[in-house]
Protein backbone atom coordinates (compact mmCIF):
# COMPACT_ATOMS: atom_id res chain seq x y z
CA UNK A 1 0.00 0.00 0.00
CA UNK A 2 1.27 3.52 -0.83
CA UNK A 3 1.81 6.06 2.19
CA UNK A 4 -1.32 7.80 2.27
CA UNK A 5 -2.19 11.29 3.77
CA UNK A 6 -4.92 10.33 6.11
CA UNK A 7 -6.94 13.15 7.82
CA UNK A 8 -8.95 13.05 10.77
CA UNK A 9 -11.65 15.05 12.33
CA UNK A 10 -10.83 14.71 16.12
CA UNK A 11 -13.09 17.53 16.95
CA UNK A 12 -15.38 15.32 18.73
CA UNK A 13 -12.05 13.22 21.09
CA UNK A 14 -11.31 16.40 22.81
CA UNK A 15 -15.09 17.19 24.34
CA UNK A 16 -14.60 17.89 28.14
CA UNK A 17 -17.60 15.54 28.98
CA UNK A 18 -17.13 12.60 26.85
CA UNK A 19 -20.32 10.39 25.92
CA UNK A 20 -21.00 7.85 23.51
CA UNK A 21 -20.27 8.80 20.34
CA UNK A 22 -17.08 10.94 21.47
CA UNK A 23 -15.68 7.81 23.78
CA UNK A 24 -15.47 6.28 20.14
CA UNK A 25 -13.75 9.11 18.29
CA UNK A 26 -10.80 8.72 20.78
CA UNK A 27 -10.49 5.55 20.87
CA UNK A 28 -10.62 4.97 17.47
CA UNK A 29 -8.03 7.55 16.56
CA UNK A 30 -5.69 6.28 19.73
CA UNK A 31 -6.02 2.77 18.24
CA UNK A 32 -5.24 3.75 14.57
CA UNK A 33 -2.04 5.77 15.62
CA UNK A 34 -0.94 3.31 17.43
CA UNK A 35 -1.40 0.39 15.08
CA UNK A 36 2.38 -0.88 13.85
CA UNK A 37 1.09 -0.07 10.20
CA UNK A 38 -0.07 3.77 11.18
CA UNK A 39 3.85 4.23 10.67
CA UNK A 40 3.42 3.64 6.65
CA UNK A 41 1.02 6.74 6.85
CA UNK A 42 0.88 10.42 7.50
CA UNK A 43 -1.97 11.55 9.96
CA UNK A 44 -3.30 14.71 10.22
CA UNK A 45 -5.67 15.36 12.93
CA UNK A 46 -8.10 18.31 12.78
CA UNK A 47 -8.98 20.18 15.88
CA UNK A 48 -10.36 23.67 16.98
CA UNK A 49 -8.80 23.87 19.92
CA UNK A 50 -4.91 22.67 20.75
CA UNK A 51 -4.09 19.50 21.66
CA UNK A 52 -1.14 17.06 22.64
CA UNK A 53 -0.41 13.87 20.90
CA UNK A 54 -0.28 12.07 24.86
CA UNK A 55 -4.33 13.22 24.73
CA UNK A 56 -4.59 10.16 21.99
CA UNK A 57 -2.04 8.22 23.94
CA UNK A 58 0.84 8.31 21.85
CA UNK A 59 4.27 10.26 21.55
CA UNK A 60 5.27 12.96 19.48
CA UNK A 61 5.69 11.62 16.13
CA UNK A 62 7.04 12.66 12.51
CA UNK A 63 4.46 11.17 11.22
CA UNK A 64 1.59 12.60 13.13
CA UNK A 65 0.66 15.94 13.69
CA UNK A 66 -2.27 18.34 14.73
CA UNK A 67 -3.70 20.58 12.68
CA UNK A 68 -5.68 23.40 14.80
CA UNK A 69 -8.07 25.43 12.40
CA UNK A 70 -9.87 28.57 13.78
CA UNK A 71 -13.04 27.47 15.92
CA UNK A 72 -15.69 29.18 13.90
CA UNK A 73 -19.20 28.63 13.92
CA UNK A 74 -20.31 25.54 11.73
CA UNK A 75 -16.36 24.50 12.68
CA UNK A 76 -17.02 21.31 10.33
CA UNK A 77 -18.03 23.11 7.13
CA UNK A 78 -16.41 26.27 7.40
CA UNK A 79 -13.16 25.73 9.03
CA UNK A 80 -12.11 21.84 8.64
CA UNK A 81 -13.84 22.44 4.58
CA UNK A 82 -11.94 25.05 4.17
CA UNK A 83 -9.03 23.31 5.08
CA UNK A 84 -9.97 19.98 3.19
CA UNK A 85 -10.02 21.76 0.21
CA UNK A 86 -6.92 23.60 -0.06
CA UNK A 87 -4.69 21.10 1.25
CA UNK A 88 -6.41 18.02 0.74
CA UNK A 89 -5.18 14.51 2.38
CA UNK A 90 -5.28 11.32 0.26
CA UNK A 91 -8.28 10.32 2.33
CA UNK A 92 -10.78 12.38 5.27
CA UNK A 93 -11.95 10.30 7.94
CA UNK A 94 -15.15 11.96 9.88
CA UNK A 95 -15.95 9.43 13.44
CA UNK A 96 -18.04 11.25 14.60
CA UNK A 97 -20.06 14.13 12.92
CA UNK A 98 -21.00 15.19 9.49
CA UNK A 99 -18.95 15.40 6.06
CA UNK A 100 -17.61 19.19 5.48
CA UNK A 101 -20.32 20.70 3.00
CA UNK A 102 -18.19 20.79 -0.37
CA UNK A 103 -18.87 20.53 -3.77
CA UNK A 104 -17.82 16.94 -4.86
CA UNK A 105 -14.52 18.22 -6.79
CA UNK A 106 -13.44 19.91 -3.61
CA UNK A 107 -14.38 17.34 -1.03
CA UNK A 108 -11.14 14.16 -0.44
CA UNK A 109 -12.46 10.64 -0.61
CA UNK A 110 -14.19 10.36 2.82
CA UNK A 111 -15.31 8.14 4.95
CA UNK A 112 -18.00 8.63 8.10
CA UNK A 113 -19.05 6.65 10.78
CA UNK A 114 -22.80 6.35 11.32
CA UNK A 115 -23.66 5.65 15.00
CA UNK A 116 -27.31 5.31 15.13
CA UNK A 117 -30.48 6.06 13.68
CA UNK A 118 -32.47 6.58 16.85
CA UNK A 119 -34.22 9.55 15.49
CA UNK A 120 -36.01 7.45 12.90
CA UNK A 121 -37.47 5.66 15.10
CA UNK A 122 -38.09 7.33 17.85
CA UNK A 123 -38.84 11.22 16.13
CA UNK A 124 -40.78 12.36 19.63
CA UNK A 125 -37.48 11.97 21.62
CA UNK A 126 -36.03 15.15 19.39
CA UNK A 127 -36.92 18.56 18.50
CA UNK A 128 -37.88 19.58 15.10
CA UNK A 129 -35.17 21.28 13.99
CA UNK A 130 -32.68 18.68 15.59
CA UNK A 131 -34.65 15.37 13.24
CA UNK A 132 -33.99 17.96 10.15
CA UNK A 133 -30.14 18.98 11.05
CA UNK A 134 -29.86 14.57 11.30
CA UNK A 135 -31.72 13.54 8.84
CA UNK A 136 -30.35 16.42 6.22
CA UNK A 137 -26.62 15.70 7.57
CA UNK A 138 -26.49 11.49 7.74
CA UNK A 139 -28.15 12.02 3.96
CA UNK A 140 -25.50 13.96 2.92
CA UNK A 141 -23.01 11.83 4.52
CA UNK A 142 -24.25 9.00 3.09
CA UNK A 143 -24.42 10.13 -0.33
CA UNK A 144 -21.00 11.91 -0.06
CA UNK A 145 -18.86 9.27 1.38
CA UNK A 146 -16.72 6.93 -0.61
CA UNK A 147 -17.03 4.09 2.55
CA UNK A 148 -19.65 4.39 5.36
CA UNK A 149 -18.85 2.45 8.93
CA UNK A 150 -21.64 1.51 10.70
CA UNK A 151 -21.43 0.48 14.57
CA UNK A 152 -23.90 -2.62 14.45
CA UNK A 153 -25.65 -4.56 11.96
CA UNK A 154 -28.31 -2.80 13.19
CA UNK A 155 -27.63 0.37 11.95
CA UNK A 156 -26.39 -0.92 8.68
CA UNK A 157 -29.92 -2.42 8.08
CA UNK A 158 -31.31 1.06 9.17
CA UNK A 159 -28.72 2.82 6.65
CA UNK A 160 -30.18 0.49 4.04
CA UNK A 161 -34.20 1.23 4.89
CA UNK A 162 -34.14 4.78 5.56
CA UNK A 163 -31.72 5.96 2.65
CA UNK A 164 -31.00 3.81 0.36
CA UNK A 165 -27.29 2.57 0.97
CA UNK A 166 -25.84 -0.08 -1.34
CA UNK A 167 -24.77 -2.66 1.27
CA UNK A 168 -21.27 -2.70 -0.92
CA UNK A 169 -20.59 0.68 0.77
CA UNK A 170 -20.71 -0.10 4.30
CA UNK A 171 -18.44 -1.88 6.53
CA UNK A 172 -19.84 -3.25 9.95
CA UNK A 173 -17.29 -2.26 12.69
CA UNK A 174 -18.09 -2.78 16.17
CA UNK A 175 -16.73 -0.88 18.85
CA UNK A 176 -15.46 -2.15 22.00
CA UNK A 177 -15.38 -2.05 25.82
CA UNK A 178 -13.56 1.07 27.95
CA UNK A 179 -10.15 1.73 27.75
CA UNK A 180 -6.94 -0.30 29.29
CA UNK A 181 -6.09 0.34 32.64
CA UNK A 182 -2.68 1.98 31.55
CA UNK A 183 -5.08 4.90 29.81
CA UNK A 184 -6.94 5.38 32.67
CA UNK A 185 -4.40 5.58 35.00
CA UNK A 186 -2.91 8.22 32.77
CA UNK A 187 -6.44 9.83 32.73
CA UNK A 188 -6.87 9.69 36.30
CA UNK A 189 -2.98 11.88 36.72
CA UNK A 190 -4.64 13.76 33.62
CA UNK A 191 -7.78 15.02 36.16
CA UNK A 192 -5.86 15.02 39.19
CA UNK A 193 -3.55 17.80 37.78
CA UNK A 194 -6.27 19.76 35.99
CA UNK A 195 -8.10 19.59 39.42
CA UNK A 196 -4.76 21.04 40.89
CA UNK A 197 -4.05 23.61 38.04
CA UNK A 198 -7.86 24.83 38.77
CA UNK A 199 -6.75 25.63 42.30
CA UNK A 200 -8.51 22.71 44.28
CA UNK A 201 -5.96 20.60 46.78
CA UNK A 202 -4.07 17.28 45.59
CA UNK A 203 -6.33 15.36 48.40
CA UNK A 204 -9.53 16.61 47.67
CA UNK A 205 -12.45 14.07 45.63
CA UNK A 206 -15.65 15.10 44.39
CA UNK A 207 -18.35 13.07 46.57
CA UNK A 208 -19.28 11.15 43.73
CA UNK A 209 -15.71 10.04 43.70
CA UNK A 210 -15.64 9.27 47.28
CA UNK A 211 -18.81 7.18 47.22
CA UNK A 212 -17.38 5.63 44.12
CA UNK A 213 -14.32 4.09 45.86
CA UNK A 214 -16.01 3.55 49.21
CA UNK A 215 -16.64 0.08 50.54
CA UNK A 216 -18.83 1.74 53.59
CA UNK A 217 -21.46 4.39 53.56
CA UNK A 218 -20.26 7.88 53.76
CA UNK A 219 -22.16 10.31 54.98
CA UNK A 220 -21.24 13.27 52.95
CA UNK A 221 -21.56 11.27 49.69
CA UNK A 222 -25.00 11.59 47.40
CA UNK A 223 -25.77 8.32 47.76
CA UNK A 224 -25.16 6.76 51.73
CA UNK A 225 -26.15 3.19 50.47
CA UNK A 226 -23.27 1.46 49.48
CA UNK A 227 -25.94 -1.13 47.42
CA UNK A 228 -27.11 0.58 44.17
CA UNK A 229 -28.36 -0.73 40.77
CA UNK A 230 -26.65 1.13 38.21
CA UNK A 231 -27.56 3.29 35.12
CA UNK A 232 -25.00 4.95 33.17
CA UNK A 233 -25.66 6.82 30.27
CA UNK A 234 -27.35 10.50 29.40
CA UNK A 235 -29.75 11.16 30.72
CA UNK A 236 -32.63 11.93 28.42
CA UNK A 237 -36.25 10.45 27.42
CA UNK A 238 -34.87 7.96 24.89
CA UNK A 239 -33.10 5.99 27.49
CA UNK A 240 -36.70 4.88 29.06
CA UNK A 241 -35.28 6.34 32.78
CA UNK A 242 -39.38 7.63 33.19
CA UNK A 243 -40.09 3.33 33.44
CA UNK A 244 -37.04 2.60 34.91
CA UNK A 245 -37.93 4.38 37.96
CA UNK A 246 -41.45 3.03 37.64
CA UNK A 247 -40.49 -0.02 38.05
CA UNK A 248 -38.19 0.63 40.58
CA UNK A 249 -40.93 2.29 42.62
CA UNK A 250 -42.80 -0.74 42.40
CA UNK A 251 -40.00 -3.02 43.73
CA UNK A 252 -39.72 -0.70 47.18
CA UNK A 253 -43.33 -0.62 48.00
CA UNK A 254 -44.10 -4.32 46.71
CA UNK A 255 -41.12 -6.20 47.54
CA UNK A 256 -38.81 -3.77 49.82
CA UNK A 257 -35.72 -3.69 48.10
CA UNK A 258 -32.97 -2.20 50.19
CA UNK A 259 -30.50 -1.26 47.03
CA UNK A 260 -30.78 2.41 45.71
CA UNK A 261 -31.29 3.43 42.59
CA UNK A 262 -28.35 5.54 40.58
CA UNK A 263 -29.07 7.18 37.44
CA UNK A 264 -25.81 8.52 36.42
CA UNK A 265 -24.92 10.88 33.34
CA UNK A 266 -25.09 14.41 31.85
CA UNK A 267 -28.06 15.86 31.47
CA UNK A 268 -29.92 15.72 27.91
CA UNK A 269 -32.33 16.96 26.16
CA UNK A 270 -35.96 17.03 28.20
CA UNK A 271 -34.65 15.64 30.95
CA UNK A 272 -36.41 17.79 33.72
CA UNK A 273 -39.19 15.69 34.10
CA UNK A 274 -37.15 12.71 34.69
CA UNK A 275 -36.14 14.65 37.62
CA UNK A 276 -38.78 14.79 39.57
CA UNK A 277 -40.47 11.66 38.58
CA UNK A 278 -38.89 9.84 41.24
CA UNK A 279 -40.19 12.30 43.83
CA UNK A 280 -43.93 11.76 42.47
CA UNK A 281 -43.63 8.07 42.81
CA UNK A 282 -42.21 8.31 46.78
CA UNK A 283 -38.68 7.65 46.07
CA UNK A 284 -37.09 10.61 46.15
CA UNK A 285 -34.85 9.62 48.82
CA UNK A 286 -33.53 6.15 46.76
CA UNK A 287 -33.17 7.32 43.29
CA UNK A 288 -29.90 9.39 42.88
CA UNK A 289 -28.54 12.10 40.25
CA UNK A 290 -24.97 12.21 40.91
CA UNK A 291 -24.43 13.64 37.38
CA UNK A 292 -22.02 12.96 34.76
CA UNK A 293 -19.21 10.65 35.75
CA UNK A 294 -15.67 11.07 34.56
CA UNK A 295 -14.37 8.14 32.39
CA UNK A 296 -11.62 7.80 35.22
CA UNK A 297 -14.60 7.19 37.75
CA UNK A 298 -16.42 5.31 35.68
CA UNK A 299 -14.80 1.81 36.20
CA UNK A 300 -15.45 1.76 40.05
CA UNK A 301 -18.72 2.94 39.68
CA UNK A 302 -19.46 0.35 37.54
CA UNK A 303 -17.79 -2.70 39.23
CA UNK A 304 -19.69 -1.63 42.81
CA UNK A 305 -23.30 -1.95 41.59
CA UNK A 306 -25.10 -5.03 41.96
CA UNK A 307 -26.48 -4.85 38.69
CA UNK A 308 -26.37 -2.56 35.85
CA UNK A 309 -29.37 -1.77 34.22
CA UNK A 310 -29.91 -0.35 30.58
CA UNK A 311 -33.71 -0.41 29.08
CA UNK A 312 -33.20 2.39 26.39
CA UNK A 313 -35.51 2.23 23.49
CA UNK A 314 -33.22 2.33 21.08
CA UNK A 315 -29.19 1.76 20.94
CA UNK A 316 -26.91 2.22 17.80
CA UNK A 317 -24.76 0.22 19.71
CA UNK A 318 -24.78 -0.19 23.49
CA UNK A 319 -21.17 0.44 24.82
CA UNK A 320 -22.32 0.60 28.26
CA UNK A 321 -23.30 -2.63 28.69
CA UNK A 322 -20.25 -4.28 27.33
CA UNK A 323 -18.38 -1.72 30.10
CA UNK A 324 -20.55 -3.11 32.38
CA UNK A 325 -20.00 -6.98 31.50
CA UNK A 326 -16.19 -6.42 31.27
CA UNK A 327 -16.57 -4.86 35.07
CA UNK A 328 -17.80 -8.41 36.14
CA UNK A 329 -21.47 -6.73 36.71
CA UNK A 330 -24.57 -8.79 35.85
CA UNK A 331 -26.73 -6.69 33.10
CA UNK A 332 -30.43 -6.46 32.25
CA UNK A 333 -30.99 -4.17 28.84
CA UNK A 334 -33.78 -3.78 26.22
CA UNK A 335 -34.29 -6.64 23.68
CA UNK A 336 -33.90 -3.91 20.62
CA UNK A 337 -32.13 -2.02 18.18
CA UNK A 338 -28.86 -3.23 18.36
CA UNK A 339 -28.39 -4.56 22.35
CA UNK A 340 -29.57 -8.31 21.20
CA UNK A 341 -26.38 -7.83 18.63
CA UNK A 342 -24.29 -6.40 21.50
CA UNK A 343 -25.25 -8.36 24.28
CA UNK A 344 -24.94 -11.56 23.12
CA UNK A 345 -26.63 -14.42 25.70
CA UNK A 346 -24.92 -12.54 28.52
CA UNK A 347 -27.64 -10.21 29.39
CA UNK A 348 -31.39 -10.28 30.37
CA UNK A 349 -33.48 -8.69 27.50
CA UNK A 350 -36.52 -7.25 28.68
CA UNK A 351 -39.28 -5.47 26.35
CA UNK A 352 -38.47 -1.76 27.24
CA UNK A 353 -41.94 -0.99 27.19
CA UNK A 354 -42.81 -3.48 29.96
CA UNK A 355 -42.70 -1.74 32.82
CA UNK A 356 -43.40 -5.10 34.50
CA UNK A 357 -41.01 -6.72 32.74
CA UNK A 358 -38.20 -4.47 33.68
CA UNK A 359 -39.39 -4.78 37.87
CA UNK A 360 -39.39 -8.58 37.39
CA UNK A 361 -35.74 -8.93 35.68
CA UNK A 362 -34.16 -5.98 38.41
CA UNK A 363 -35.56 -8.13 41.16
CA UNK A 364 -34.27 -11.72 39.95
CA UNK A 365 -30.64 -10.06 39.46
CA UNK A 366 -30.93 -8.40 42.82
CA UNK A 367 -31.58 -12.24 44.59
CA UNK A 368 -30.59 -14.84 42.08
CA UNK A 369 -27.04 -15.00 43.19
CA UNK A 370 -26.88 -18.46 40.49
CA UNK A 371 -28.55 -16.18 37.65
CA UNK A 372 -26.19 -13.31 38.61
CA UNK A 373 -22.75 -15.33 38.55
CA UNK A 374 -23.55 -17.31 35.52
CA UNK A 375 -24.60 -13.91 33.77
CA UNK A 376 -21.10 -12.57 35.16
CA UNK A 377 -19.48 -15.53 33.49
CA UNK A 378 -20.98 -15.18 30.56
CA UNK A 379 -20.11 -11.58 30.28
CA UNK A 380 -16.56 -12.29 30.44
CA UNK A 381 -16.63 -14.25 27.30
CA UNK A 382 -18.99 -12.01 25.52
CA UNK A 383 -16.26 -8.92 25.66
CA UNK A 384 -14.04 -10.81 24.09
CA UNK A 385 -15.42 -10.79 20.76
CA UNK A 386 -14.94 -6.80 20.61
CA UNK A 387 -11.27 -4.82 20.86
CA UNK A 388 -10.43 -1.17 19.95
CA UNK A 389 -7.35 -2.72 18.05
CA UNK A 390 -9.70 -4.94 15.69
CA UNK A 391 -11.93 -2.02 15.28
CA UNK A 392 -8.69 0.08 14.36
CA UNK A 393 -7.72 -2.50 12.08
CA UNK A 394 -10.89 -3.20 10.38
CA UNK A 395 -11.04 1.04 9.97
CA UNK A 396 -8.15 1.25 8.73
CA UNK A 397 -8.21 -0.85 5.75
CA UNK A 398 -11.85 0.80 4.90
CA UNK A 399 -9.61 3.70 4.93
CA UNK A 400 -7.52 2.69 2.30
CA UNK A 401 -10.17 1.11 0.54
CA UNK A 402 -11.94 4.35 -0.39
CA UNK A 403 -8.77 6.16 -1.40
CA UNK A 404 -8.11 3.35 -3.95
CA UNK A 405 -11.74 4.70 -5.53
Amino acid sequence: MNRLIIGIDASRALTAQVTGTERYSLEIIRHLLRLPEAATHRWRLYTPIPAELSHFGIKPSVNVEIRVLPALRLWTHRALGWEVARHPPDVLFVPAHVIPLLPPPLLPPSVVTIHDLGYRHFPDAHTHSQRLYLDGSTRWSTLSAQRIIAVSHCTADDLMRFYGVDPAKISVVYEAAQESEEFLTQRRKDAETQRQDEGRMHHTQSPITKWALCAIPDPRSPVPNPQYALYLGTIQPRKNLARLIEAYARLVKNHAVEWDLVLAGKRGWLSEELYTAAQRQGIGDRVHFPGYIPAEDAPDLLRRAIFFAFPSLFEGFGLPVLEAQQKGVPVMCANNSALPEVAGDAAILVDPTDVDAIADAMLKLSQDETLRQELIAKGYENVKRFSWEKAARETLAVLEKARKK
